[in-house]
């Protein structure tokens, strides 16, 4: 395809070309001829260079050809590629560029004595990841300290709106009643306290437990009954909950107690003050920073 030559001081054309090519072969850079013959077009002078190589004086060396060579040297050394990656600090992928050609070192191990160094690696990643879980949950616990009487309360108020019953608008009568049930003993532990610090003595709480029908009743109310501190023969009949063959329980063995349930007699007035405070707090919540 014949060149098209620009008009003016590009017209001569095959004469620029012979110029810049003879320059180029003495060892000239790009701008070097580009100075020395005034062409300012960057497209005349690709066309003017086309087909001759750059000097090697021009060329930029490449920053990893070192890290290429001695990858090259570790794997005929045997190393695999983690053992590189290591040594060298560089990624896996260009390890695998810069070797691929090589052949594979011999397996040094038995499957099964990889597969255990591998399980040993993958459970010792497991007890670093346990402590750090266990470092963070210990420095929120410590940087809460002692709670104040009104974090105490704001903090029951909304334990009990998500997890105790409720006075239904759509029912025959009011129940203003404070009820409440959970299975976490540290949920009723502080249910509790949060009781005591409205000035609900116990004996105006009534217990019940609420259990599977095939577990231990009589352990189960032992244990809530320690940890309310009253004495089991207090406790009110329990609710069994039926089997339905056709389900498969997880909640069983002896770490299984049910749920304890809390009723309060004459309760009302808490109630009102309970639910009170929530909207307070859903409408406080709004105007937080």
């Amino acid at each position: 395809m014949p060149v098209t030559h620009a008009p003016g001081k590009y017209a001569d054309f095959d004469t620029l070309r012979e110029q810049a090519v003879a320059l180029r072969r003495a060892g000239l850079s790009r701008r070097q001829i580009r100075d020395r013959l005034h062409v300012d077009n960057n497209d005349i002078l690709n066309r003017l260079l086309e087909g001759e190589p750059p000097p090697e004086w021009t060329k930029r060396p490449n920053a990893k050809d070192d890290l290429r060579e001695r990858a090259r040297d570790l794997r005929l050394q045997g190393w695999t590629y983690d053992q590189i990656q290591v040594e060298l600090g560089c990624s896996k992928s260009s390890i695998s560029l810069w070797v691929r050609d090589l052949p594979k070192p011999e397996r040094k191990r038995t499957p099964e004595e990889a597969a255990a160094i591998s399980r040993r690696g993958w459970e010792q990643k497991l007890r670093i990841r346990d402590e750090e879980r266990q470092r963070t949950k210990e420095a929120a616990k410590q940087a809460v300290g002692d709670l104040s009487s009104r974090e105490l309360f704001l903090a029951g108020v909304v334990l009990y709106w998500a997890e105790g019953a409720k006075d239904k608008t759509y029912g025959r009568q009011r129940r203003e009643i404070l009820h409440f049930i959970n299975s976490d003993p540290n949920v009723i532990r502080f249910y509790l306290r949060w009781l005591e610090y409205l000035g609900v003595e116990r004996e105006r709480m009534r217990f019940r437990v609420s259990i599977h029908e095939s577990a231990d009743v009589t352990a189960a109310e032992a244990f809530w009954a320690d940890l309310a501190g009253v004495d089991a023969s207090t406790f009110q009949r329990a609710t069994l909950k039926k089997h339905n063959p056709r389900t498969v329980r997880k909640n069983v063995g002896d770490s299984y107690r049910g749920c304890l349930v809390i009723y309060v007699t004459r309760s009302a007035e808490l109630y009102r003050r309970m639910e009170g405070a929530w909207y307070g707090i859903v409408l406080g919540a709004h105007s937080a920073p």
